[in-house]
């Protein structure tokens, strides 16, 4: 499987009873997919499963798979900081019928080298669908380092790493080892153009819950060698992908459709919403930017 384009890393709407609001998580598939999106990342940070249920992660799966039909890939997030829990819930999801996983580095416990390599490849050694690996030390507190990824590039079933360390020099380091069978995602908005003119092949995109059409414009314009445009899309949304993180990822997106009329619902706490302080300056990009949100 080739990850190539732009993927939603797409929210959990939530009801007014705090339940998962399914009419809503399947009108937003439909405007993703009618918005030219080339994949959706379900369970993953920016869709609060820290705080669903197990239950409500495979009744999320279920209908996601329902729904989209083999329309566009659909990749889940399995990653535990409990290798067993990880390797369950990927062989779940690969049943349910996910397409790809994505599986995070082990948060929290801290492991060393051959900690990380060995919990990777027993994940991976338990399926049969493409992993992807999910470097992001600003929420998990531990990194992949170079070394790591060089040795976990080689295994069948590790065939990407969502890179969002911010770290372009670390970027620069691990392109080396992009080839036919692993490729680099860009987990960070602001930096589509930089990571994929160092050999990235996309990016799992939390702006694209709401531009989902010029957030895959960036990426199609960027594998077709066309530059400029690329990065004059990635300039016009540079100020609102950043306001899109000036509170903990997602509050912000959700206020942010919520203000657009998505009807997304809250967070989940310990998540909490915006200060109003923080949303004026996030509305005030979305106003700025009008009919350019698409």
């Amino acid at each position: 499987m080739k990850f190539k384009g732009a993927y939603v890393a797409l929210v959990t709407p939530f009801d007014e009873q705090d339940n998962v609001n399914y009419n809503a998580l399947g009108d937003l598939i439909e405007f993703q997919i009618a918005s030219n999106i080339d994949g959706l990342v379900i369970l993953g940070t920016t869709a609060e499963a820290t705080t669903l249920t197990d239950k409500e992660k495979e009744e999320i799966v279920k209908f996601v798979v329902s729904k989209v039909n083999h329309r566009i890939p659909i990749i889940v997030g399995s990653g535990s900081n409990s290798t067993k829990i990880a390797i369950e819930n990927s062989i779940k999801y690969e049943r349910l019928g996910a397409d790809a996983l994505l599986v995070i580095t082990p948060y929290y416990n801290k492991t060393n080298s051959e900690g990380m390599i060995k919990h990777f490849e027993a994940v991976a050694d338990n399926v049969n669908i493409p992993i992807i690996m999910y470097n992001v030390p600003s929420r998990t507190g531990i990194s992949l380092k170079e070394e790591e990824i060089a040795v976990l590039s080689k295994h069948k079933n590790i065939q990407a790493i969502k890179e969002a360390s911010g770290n372009i020099s670390f970027v620069a380091k691990i392109a080396k080892y992009v080839s036919d069978s692993f490729e680099i995602l860009s987990g960070n908005d602001d930096q589509i153009v930089p990571l994929m003119s160092l050999g990235a092949s996309g990016v799992v995109s939390v702006l694209a819950n709401i531009c989902p059409n010029s957030v895959h414009l960036i990426t199609e314009y960027m594998l077709n060698g066309k530059y400029k445009e690329a990065n004059e899309l990635q300039l016009r949304y540079l100020d609102l992908a950043n306001a899109l993180f000036l509170e903990t990822n997602p509050i912000p997106i959700k206020d942010a459709m919520n203000y657009m009329g998505y009807n997304v619902g809250e967070c989940r706490l310990p998540l909490y919403k915006m200060s109003l302080k923080n949303a004026d300056i996030l509305h005030n990009e979305i106003d700025e930017l009008g009919d350019l949100i698409k």
